[in-house]
């Protein structure tokens, strides 16, 4: 699929100086600086839509609004909607309908499934305001789906993970832009995800990136921003 039949996506992560985005327990655990924060909060104000995957969604139950009052607001006066769409990517969408997901902000909701999930669920997702679309049997297309978001008019979508989201968005070559935050800290863990999950790629599938920016932080983290190299991209 052609880069412009879709929209660029950005991923965004924080992980420790060892590539891990969360310690073994999976919940959540709190990586960036406050600094940082402020960097993710500005970069959502910035996009059409942030994006998920179905681990995220289940076990952390992401809010993915735009904190600032004032970022809210500048997104008001552009006549845009004050959060960013949220999307959730998941096979099965057994999801907790009062969660901050669904709760928190006025966002639209974009729910992208497969016939994993029931029928009278999709019917609770839609009652609470969800689009659903049901893309795939076993797991998401995600080439139909980001097709899908360019139709529904996303023209840039932040992906904060997981891993495994991740790494299907890489083998897809569906991700245009890289934006890292590296903490000075090391969780270490064979259970720990790492930015990148998956089967993972061979030496010669792997997905080549060239630096566009880096800033050492004085929290001692380190920003680096890369794109993904143009035939890597589809």
């Amino acid at each position: 699929m052609k880069a412009q039949q879709r929209p660029w996506i950005i991923l965004n992560a924080a992980m420790t100086a060892d590539g891990k985005i969360d310690t073994f327990a999976r919940q959540g655990a709190n990586i960036s600086s406050e600094r940082d924060w402020a960097r993710v909060d500005r970069l959502r104000a910035e996009v059409d839509a942030v994006m998920v995957g179905g681990c995220t969604l289940l076990h952390e139950d992401p809010r993915l609004t735009v904190k600032s009052p004032d970022l809210r607001q500048q997104r008001r006066i552009k006549n845009c909607p004050e959060n960013p769409a949220k999307i959730g990517i998941i096979s099965n969408a057994s999801l907790n309908l009062e969660g901050k997901f669904f709760g928190d902000g006025s966002s639209q909701v974009i729910i992208f499934t497969t016939s994993q999930t029931p029928a009278s669920q999709v019917e609770n997702l839609r009652h609470h305001g969800a689009q659903v679309f049901l893309k795939g049997s076993q797991q998401v297309d995600l080439s139909q789906a980001m097709r899908q978001l360019k139709l529904e008019g996303m023209q840039r979508v932040l992906l904060e993970g997981g891993a495994t989201l991740n790494a299907a968005m890489f083998a897809a070559g569906l991700i245009d832009e890289v934006r890292l935050y590296i903490a000075p800290m090391i969780f270490g863990g064979a259970d720990a995800p790492s930015l990148v999950d998956g089967t993972g790629l061979s030496r010669d599938q792997a997905v080549n990136l060239d630096l566009k920016g880096a800033e050492v932080l004085p929290d001692g983290g380190v920003l680096l921003s890369y794109f993904v190299r143009p035939n890597q991209s589809n």
